[in-house]
């Protein structure tokens, strides 16, 4: 949990989606829906540290094949949200998963959330 920041942008039609950077800077986790203003992308994110242990998730194979992603879903089967990047490998993506969640459930359970400026 120390160092990190989430960060909500506003894209260029105007909605706004939030993510999750490490101290490194290094995205970790990016939201995979996308909301009519700040708030209400906020409110998101803080529901999904909250609910985070009751919503299932996986790790799959990139569209192309060619390396591993990860997904985490809504009870009804929706991405929530997604890895920032593809991984090499199976183990090294589902270990990346395994630490977004544990960061996810550390804010859920009281931590504080750190908010950082969009850039």
């Amino acid at each position: 949990m120390h160092g990190t920041r989430c960060y909500i942008d506003i894209g260029a039609d105007g909605t706004y989606s939030w993510r999750l950077t490490a101290t490194n800077g290094r995205v970790i986790a990016v939201g995979a829906r996308t909301y009519r203003n700040h708030d209400d992308c906020r409110t998101a994110f803080e529901r999904l540290c909250a609910e985070v242990t009751e919503m299932p998730g996986a790790v799959h194979h990139t569209s192309g094949g060619s390396g591993w992603v990860w997904r985490l879903r809504d009870p009804s089967g929706g991405a929530l949200a997604v890895s920032a990047r593809a991984y090499e490998r199976h183990s090294t993506c589902q270990a990346a998963y395994d630490r977004f969640r544990a960061l996810l459930a550390g804010h859920g359970s009281g931590g504080p959330i750190v908010w950082g400026e969009s850039e």
